[in-house]
């Protein structure tokens, strides 16, 4: 008896995929984008870690490669890409506005949900000049994260020898200090002002590494995560269901549709801004 298709997802997000970069969980990412099947998938940022592969040795390997070929097989299986660069590939923000043979590329976009609630869709590293101190401190915490980010790879490698579920050791170190905690807190709200500008109903984005699925004053907070730390992504179901999932496809958090009011034509996707 073959096994059940994946369900169909109205959209997914991803971000933070850090591709070419040494921490990048390729093949977990690899294996989540292959039983994938969505009308539309927003690629929020960070996808291809220039910064890393400018400034380090690249690390590329047939991992990576199945990622992308995960990607093409979406795309020829009829679903429509968007890219919204981050700040580690800002270079492609060049081409916001411009239709590429397999995705479309923009600087931000509106998604609106099939229960009607319009989300602001951005990387996140526009909000760094209301939740960031100084550059110095800036620095040593860029060298800081990826010590840990090694010291992640070394826990999870004993982990799977011993034949135990993966575990994110930057998250954990993360939860325990109060600075971190106090910066996320200031990037969430900066999100949700955001949104509350443009008269939006709340905001998706990436950046912090820091999976999230909440409603705070009526707005929507939904931070996809990251493929370094957190291997999480949010969908979003056919009936405007938000859920935030793992890597391995459990339901980390979920927001359910909200009463009907003015509900978009059933199965319409709107146009990304």
């Amino acid at each position: 008896m073959s096994a059940a298709p994946p369900p169909m997802r109205r959209a997914v997000f991803v971000s933070d995929l850090h591709l070419g970069a040494r921490h990048c969980h390729a093949a977990a990412l690899a294996r989540f984008l292959s039983g994938l099947r969505c009308a539309r998938l927003y690629l929020v940022g960070d996808i291809v870690d220039l910064w890393w592969m400018a400034q380090r040795r690249v690390r590329w390997d047939a991992e990576h490669n199945r990622v992308i070929e995960a990607l093409h097989a979406l795309r020829r299986a009829g679903t429509e890409i968007i890219y919204i660069p981050g700040n580690h590939d800002r270079p492609l923000r060049h081409f916001c506005g411009l239709a590429l043979p397999a995705m479309r590329v923009r600087r931000r976009a509106i998604h609106v949900t099939a229960d009607g609630r319009r989300l602001l869709v951005v990387h996140g590293d526009e909000f760094d000049d209301a939740t960031h101190f100084g550059t110095l401190q800036e620095r040593f915490g860029d060298w800081l994260y990826y010590r840990i980010l090694t010291g992640n790879q070394w826990v999870n490698a004993i982990r799977a020898r011993l034949g135990l579920r993966y575990w994110s050791l930057a998250e954990f170190l993360k939860s325990r200090s109060g600075a971190a905690e106090r910066y996320i807190g200031r990037f969430v709200q900066a999100g949700l002002a955001a949104a509350r500008q443009r008269g939006l109903d709340g905001i998706v984005c990436g950046h912090i590494h820091r999976a999230a699925l909440v409603e705070q004053a009526g707005l929507v907070y939904a931070n996809d995560g990251d493929w370094v730390e957190s291997l999480s992504a949010l969908v979003e179901e056919a009936d405007g269901t938000l859920r935030l999932l793992s890597h391995l496809g459990e339901v980390l958090a979920e927001l359910p549709p909200r009463l009907p009011d003015a509900t978009p034509a059933p199965g319409a996707l709107p146009e990304a801004a």
